[in-house]
């Protein structure tokens, strides 16, 4: 009789053991199917009879769902009945990020390692952990490992270059773009993130060969990136490549009569960037023309250390000198309310000449042939 109840108890735990493999492969499979909620309107009633891992995955369903609460509630009875399972952990770390609770998920994401020292998920989760708290220090640290890992993600390779910015390391960023345009998937928006940026930090370099190229591969990869079109502009005007910048200045224009551009280029482009004693020189030209009004077309914008502007130098449109058969625009500058003119240039004028008018006026060689207090335009 002892023995037949024995063989009964076996065989209990044995059927008990394999139900709950069952279930779990079950959630599995149907968690790797995306049937999310099939997954929560059959199981989540349920999860008090399951096993961990099963309720790891009913949780996931949730996860993908953006429901935080019911993940966390679940991640924590996951837990109550296995704490050795790293990927448990760290789901809780990353929608206690998503929630706001840093620190706690610090702890989670320790947890996770403390288990499985070899992902780099979780050293990239608490990496994301620090950087929401502006501890940058202590992501870059975290990101770092990340990246040493077998089969690291991408997210670290792309957040240690902004970590670097962030810090205030420009070099250091820019060798980080590099690695990460080296390293991350072509099809990441991290990818284009990163040659943007690459272009950006080798022109302010004055580097134009180099941010040639970036900017050029990423136009190439995503034709619509018209902010990019204006740094490859600001790239051949600092090369004085003049030609070239033509029929990239003809794509924006198309781009902003078919109402294609965004918020930053709407009205204007800069198409080209200069310094002048202490200050930047922010050269920009507006798309639409007013006939047989006012309008300026070129704007100098003359920034302070704080990138404020200080006051404006512009090409003028004159419909009086038009008329007249004289040249279209006037040179003239805006300062701390006045308005003053210092003469005309042709309509077909070369870059280089009115550049040189703008230093001379900035340098006081010219005086303006006319001055006016403005009102309120």
């Amino acid at each position: 009789m002892k023995n037949i109840f024995l063989f009964s108890t076996l065989c209990f735990f044995s059927f008990s053991n394999y139900a709950q493999e069952n279930i779990t492969s079950e959630l599995e499979k149907a968690y790797g199917e995306r049937k999310y909620d099939l997954i929560i309107s059959e199981h989540s009633e349920k999860v008090s009879e399951y096993p961990a891992k099963a309720i790891y995955y009913v949780a996931m369903a949730y996860y993908m769902k953006a429901n935080d609460s019911k993940v966390l509630e679940l991640m924590d009875f996951s837990i109550q009945k296995d704490k050795n399972d790293p990927d448990v952990h760290y789901i809780q770390g990353m929608t206690l990020n998503y929630v706001g609770q840093f620190d706690k998920a610090i702890e989670s994401f320790r947890k996770a390692i403390e288990l499985d020292s070899t992902n780099s998920n979780y050293f990239s989760g608490m990496g994301d952990s620090y950087v929401s708290q502006e501890k940058y220090e202590e992501a870059l640290s975290q990101y770092m490992m990340a990246t040493e890992k077998n089969e690291p993600i991408d997210r670290p390779f792309a957040m240690i270059p902004q970590i670097y910015a962030e810090l205030n390391q420009p070099e250091k960023a820019l060798m980080a773009f590099y690695k990460s345009k080296e390293t991350i998937s072509k099809e990441s928006d991290s990818y284009i993130n990163a040659l943007f940026n690459i272009g950006l930090y080798e022109f302010l370099d004055k580097n134009y060969d180099k941010s040639e190229i970036a900017f050029k591969e990423l136009i190439e990869l995503v034709p619509s990136d018209y902010p990019s079109y204006a740094k490859l502009i600001q790239v051949y005007y600092g090369k004085k490549e003049y030609e070239k910048a033509k029929p990239l200045k003809k794509q924006l224009y198309k781009a902003y009569e078919n109402g294609l551009l965004p918020d930053n280029l709407k009205s204007m482009f800069c198409f080209d960037q200069f310094d002048w004693k202490d200050k930047l020189i922010l050269a920009y030209e507006r798309f639409a023309v007013k006939e047989g009004e006012l309008y300026y077309k070129h704007v100098f914008y003359v920034t302070n250390e704080k990138g404020d502007t200080e006051f404006t130098i512009q090409t003028e449109n004159s419909p009086i000198s038009v008329e007249m058969g004289g040249p279209k625009y006037a040179v003239g500058m805006d300062r701390g309310g006045t308005h003053s003119t210092f003469g005309f240039i042709n309509e077909n004028f070369k870059y280089d000449d009115l550049k040189s008018i703008v230093i001379k006026i900035l340098n006081e060689q010219i005086t303006p042939s006319s001055s006016s207090r403005k009102g309120k335009k």
